[in-house]
């Protein structure tokens, strides 16, 4: 039996960690949040889930520990803290980590995991809830490569895409390319719908006639029409947004890379915090068009 721990059942982890039990119809889960935790295993009460309340208690020695939480210093808690999760990693165990976070943290980890013989991937996802969902999301994983086969048959069961970026860090650094692409898209193509909306244009012929050319897109095919009607309660929330775009920022800096179009698109998605409009999707750029 593959013995799997899964730490963090928010928007992303809690449809990854359904996955993985309907796969192998066992799982451990740890939520800091119990009520989580508990939702999780009554919604598959037909299956085996066994709940954590406290790291502390989690001195099984697992296989495969998956984390999906909020940023460098939930990982830092999880694993390294007084009661972190590394005291029990087994020798020859596998850490993939799904959080976005900073290359620095992701070599850190991978480095200290190295000393206790077990291996650490930094595995950031992209693909929003919706790819949760449905098991299709795609991963960009840093780490060992000779280790990436055994852990790819546990990616391949929510993903529809897993690919070896290259040593520790690189994962995150691809999430980052990843995140500066997207932000800069959904601007323009916030633009590109306001400005045909205020002339006058119908959305469905207009999403037909350019729909099918250079200008096709995921977020076109997947927003376009909620921005229009000024729909924004899903998807992926503006205070992700900042925070995926500080870490990008950061490493810009450490690298000194000039990124102008998204230090002004991450300023836009700071003002849509300060609006209170930070759980909106991140298709709300809109809302600060004339």
């Amino acid at each position: 039996m593959t013995k799997i721990l899964f730490v963090g059942l928010g928007i992303m982890g809690f449809p990854i960690a359904s996955h993985l039990l309907r796969k192998y119809k066992s799982i451990s889960v740890f939520n800091r949040t119990i009520k989580k935790s508990e939702k999780f295993k009554k919604k598959f009460s037909d299956y085996k889930v066994n709940i954590f309340k406290e790291l502390e208690h989690i001195n099984e020695h697992f296989e495969f520990i998956i984390s999906c939480v909020g940023n460098d210093k939930d990982l830092e808690n999880i694993y390294f803290s007084k009661n972190g999760l590394s005291k029990n990693i087994r020798s020859g165990g596998y850490i993939i980590d799904h959080t976005t976070a900073s290359q620095k943290k992701a070599i850190s980890l991978s480095n200290r995991f190295i000393k206790k013989k077990s291996y650490f991937f930094d595995a950031p996802v992209s693909g929003g809830e919706s790819g949760a969902q449905s098991g299709k999301l795609s991963i960009m994983v840093g780490g060992n490569k000779k280790k990436f086969k055994k852990i790819k048959t546990i990616l391949d069961v929510y993903s529809k895409s897993s690919v070896y970026m290259g040593v520790s860090g690189n994962g995150q650094i691809t999430k980052m390319v990843n995140q500066i692409c997207i932000t800069g898209l959904i601007q323009t193509l916030a633009e590109g719908i306001n400005f045909g909306k205020k002339n006058g244009l119908e959305l469905n012929s207009m999403l037909s006639a350019i729909g099918n050319g250079a200008a096709q897109s995921w977020q076109m095919d997947n927003r376009a029409e909620t921005m229009w009607n000024n729909k924004f309660s899903f998807g992926f929330m503006n205070k992700l947004m900042v925070k995926d775009l500080k870490i990008i920022v950061e490493q810009s800096k450490i690298r000194n890379l000039d990124i102008p179009i998204t230090k002004k698109i991450l300023s836009k998605y700071i003002l849509l915090l300060k609006n209170g409009h930070e759980n909106l999707d991140t298709s709300s750029l809109i809302k600060l068009l004339n």
